[in-house]
C-alpha cells in the first residue's frame, strides 16, 4: 500500500475527530477555516486510504457484566496452526483483542470475563482445545491509561 503523507490540515481534523468523533464536519471546518466540504471530502479520503478505520462506540465492559479483564499469553504446540488458532479465536466472543508478538508468547491475547471462575473456564473449554501447550494469564484490577494512537507532529 501506499504511504500518505499528512499535512497540517489532516494532522489538525485528525485531532478534532479523535477528541470527540461526533463533532459536526462544519464546526471542525469553522475551526480549520475551509468549507465543510473540504472537511467531508478531506475525512473521505483519510477514509479511503485506512488512516481512518471507522467509528465506533465504546462500551464500559464492567458496566455490561464483565468484572473481569484478563491479558493471556499463549504458547502453541505447533507454531505452524497461527493462522488456524487465530480464526478460531475470532469466534471466542471473550477475545477482544489478539496480537502476533515477539518474546516468549506466540500469541497474546485480552479477554473480557464476567468473574474469575468465567474465566477459568473460558482458558479451559475454549482455549485449551485449540492446541496450546501452555499459556500465562494476567488479571488487571484497573485499566490506568487507554487512548487512541496520538496524530504525529
Amino acid at each position: 500500500m501506499e504511504k500518505y503523507t499528512l499535512d497540517a490540515l489532516d494532522k489538525k481534523i485528525l485531532r478534532m475527530i479523535a477528541d470527540n468523533a461526533r463533532i459536526p464536519f462544519l464546526e471542525v471546518a469553522r475551526e480549520c477555516n475551509v468549507s465543510g466540504a473540504a472537511i467531508h471530502q478531506r475525512i473521505q479520503k483519510l477514509t479511503r486510504i485506512g488512516v481512518i478505520k471507522g467509528t465506533q462506540f465504546i462500551f464500559d465492559p464492567e458496566k455490561m457484566g464483565y468484572e473481569t479483564c484478563a491479558y493471556i499469553g499463549l504458547f502453541l504446540k505447533d507454531p505452524s496452526s497461527f493462522d488456524d488458532v487465530v480464526s478460531k479465536l475470532e469466534k471466542i466472543p471473550q477475545v477482544v483483542e489478539c496480537h502476533y508478538t515477539t518474546g516468549g508468547y506466540d500469541l497474546f491475547i485480552k479477554i473480557y470475563a464476567k468473574n474469575n471462575h468465567d474465566l477459568l473456564t473460558i482458558i479451559h473449554d475454549k482455549l485449551q482445545p485449540l492446541g496450546l501447550a501452555r499459556s500465562e494469564t494476567i488479571i488487571s484490577f484497573k485499566e490506568a491509561v487507554k487512548r487512541p494512537a496520538q496524530v504525529p507532529e
